[in-house]
């Protein structure tokens, strides 16, 4: 599974449209209304690369009040929820 970090700059005016238009997109599991230099940042979990084009570009770039994306590809996650999990296989 490949995973991107999508920060993604939106006309001020429709922030909360544009961000419930983008977590509704096939293959984005979290939007994230956000302060700082972006407006919204979508976690988007794909499984082949070709796929990352067709969620980010085709669908995500092309949400009314979408005025920027930059994307940041993950090498590797790291989240507590993830070992817990690695740790109770075969444990039931």
């Amino acid at each position: 599974m490949l995973t991107a970090i999508v920060h993604i700059d939106v006309d001020v005016s429709l922030i909360p449209e544009a961000a419930q238009a983008i977590a509704a997109v096939d293959g984005v599991s979290e939007a994230f209304s956000v302060t700082g230099d972006h407006d919204v940042i979508a976690i988007v979990r794909v499984n082949a690369h070709e796929d990352l084009a067709t969620v980010i570009s085709d669908h995500i770039g092309k949400v009314k009040g979408v005025t920027g994306i930059t994307t940041y590809l993950a090498f590797r996650t790291y989240s507590q929820e993830m070992l817990d999990e690695a740790f109770h296989i075969g444990l039931d």
